[in-house]
């Protein structure tokens, strides 16, 4: 069973920047794919980024390209979000995820965290 634990989060003010962080525990030596989703109420969960394990590839969702980064910590199977010009459109629940192949775009990953708050106040 892999285990996600996410920190980071809470309340910040538009423009500004906050960092999300996952760590995950798994059986010794597994490696994965891991990534964000993000839901805001009354709307649908949507992929935010994620990173490839063995190459490190990325991939973004369209609204928040040039403003997040997600990058990852092979050894530590830890993942970083950094989130910059921070919206009130961001506001959500950003919830880490993990796959042993792969998290892009539409993909439903294996292993969920409990997901920790963003609001971005204007």
């Amino acid at each position: 069973q892999v285990r996600l634990v996410e920190t980071g989060g809470g309340l910040v003010q538009a423009g500004t920047s906050s960092r999300l962080s996952c760590a995950a525990s798994g059986p010794s030596g597994s490696t994965y794919a891991m990534g964000w989703f993000r839901q805001a109420p009354g709307k649908e969960r949507e992929f935010v980024a994620s990173i490839n394990w063995r190459n490190s590839n990325t991939w973004y969702a369209e609204s928040v390209k040039g403003r997040f980064t997600i990058s990852r910590d092979n050894a530590k199977n830890a993942v970083a979000l950094q989130m910059n010009d921070l919206k009130p459109e961001d506001t959500a629940v950003y919830t880490c995820v993990a796959d042993d192949i792969l998290v892009v775009p539409g993909s439903n990953p294996e292993y969920w965290g409990q997901g920790t708050q963003v609001t971005v106040s204007s």
